[in-house]
């Protein structure tokens, strides 16, 4: 049994996949190819916004528009700390400080009482400079950018989605990456929609910021690549991925609806003590995990394990205790909710193509 099959998926589509590949060994433009241009105009179509910029991981997704923005020293960014470290690691990567925030208990995501309080803290506090926040939409659920929005707005914040893993996801009638100002998400291989090695999107409404990203991923270009009108990165997403891409994106929307039913299979057989994950009911979950919690979650792994079905834990330390954030002082018990989340959950099988079978089996070790 696989935790993610991408094999499954891939003999779906092998035969457009090889095509497509074909196509830009033929063209060999394996640098910002025409695929690039497709690719990122199909997304912004399925997303619903004006721009997206291609680049080669989630991770250059949420550095480049922190780097557009004129992030740097003094400046504090507002996040969770129970997320995977790429989230904080640009912001401190920029000189700036992440001011973490605790998680709701249900959604696991950004709690926007404490996040206000948070923003309003530093304001008070007079050392760091407030500019934006950067919500997590973990495990494939937006957060609730509604409030999160109007939040931003008091105080003249920006927000940067991070929908690394809810790509495909919907918040209230709306898809993930269209809820901030911009949004990052992420191809790696096993996300909901994922390519054969690394690679992101960028997505804003703003002409002015599209116009920045668009030369940063490209060391910071102007006219052409000779002319350099800012420092960037070599942040550019590759042909090929594009190519693996746009085969994947036909069959999409359908891979969503069957993550709902290996998603609705669990939620109705699963028991106490289990405690399967909560999806707020104006929300679709792209379902890029299936995290539950347990308070024997090391006993009920060794049982999976022993019988073949692997599992994994997102995340077992949350941020703030980690030790490449050691220096901004924060100790165990500021977060306490991310911290017991941290104790309990682990992620089990979930993928458009697992068996009816297959669940049964897992479901029943769990229970048992």
């Amino acid at each position: 049994m696989r935790f993610v099959d991408l094999n499954a998926q891939q003999q779906r589509i092998r035969s457009k996949i090889e095509e497509n590949i074909k196509k830009v060994l033929d063209h060999g433009r394996y640098i910002m190819g025409p695929e690039i241009k497709e690719l990122e105009e199909k997304l912004a179509q399925y997303v619903g916004t004006r721009y997206a910029v291609g680049v080669a991981s989630g991770t250059d997704a949420l550095l480049i528009p922190l780097m557009a923005y004129g992030i740097g020293q003094g400046d504090a960014l507002f996040t969770t700390p129970f997320t995977f470290i790429a989230t904080a690691e640009v912001i401190q990567l920029l000189g700036a400080t992440p001011v973490f925030v605790d998680i709701q208990p249900d959604s696991f995501n950004i709690e926007p009482d404490k996040l206000e309080k948070a923003i309003q803290k530093t304001v008070d506090q007079g050392i760091l400079n407030p500019c934006g926040i950067i919500p997590v939409d973990l495990f494939g659920q937006p957060a609730d950018y509604d409030e999160i929005n109007k939040i931003a707005k008091k105080y003249n914040l920006f927000v940067l989605q991070d929908a690394a893993q809810s790509f495909g996801a919907t918040y209230k009638g709306k898809k993930a990456c269209s809820h901030g100002d911009v949004a990052a998400t992420s191809f790696f291989p096993a996300k909901p929609l994922g390519c054969y090695g690394d690679g992101g999107m960028i997505f804003t409404d703003i002409t002015e910021l599209y116009e920045k990203l668009t030369s940063i991923r490209i060391h910071g270009k102007g006219a052409d690549k000779y002319n350099n009108i800012r420092v960037g990165v070599n942040g550019r997403l590759d042909t090929l991925q594009a190519a693996i891409l746009l085969a994947k994106l036909e069959i999409f929307d359908e891979e969503i609806e069957l993550r709902q039913e290996v998603a609705e299979r669990y939620q109705k057989r699963l028991k106490a003590p289990a405690k399967a994950p909560c999806v707020k009911d104006y929300n679709i979950s792209a379902w890029a995990q299936y995290s539950i919690l347990h308070p024997q979650r090391e006993a009920v792994i060794a049982k999976l394990e022993k019988q073949g079905i692997p599992t994994a834990i997102y995340y077992p330390t949350p941020l703030h205790l980690q030790e490449a954030f050691a220096a901004l002082g924060y100790k165990k018990g500021d977060f306490p909710i991310s911290e017991e989340t941290a104790d309990k959950i682990f992620s089990i099988p979930m993928h458009p193509y697992l068996t009816k079978y297959d669940q049964e089996k897992i479901i029943d070790i769990i229970n048992n």
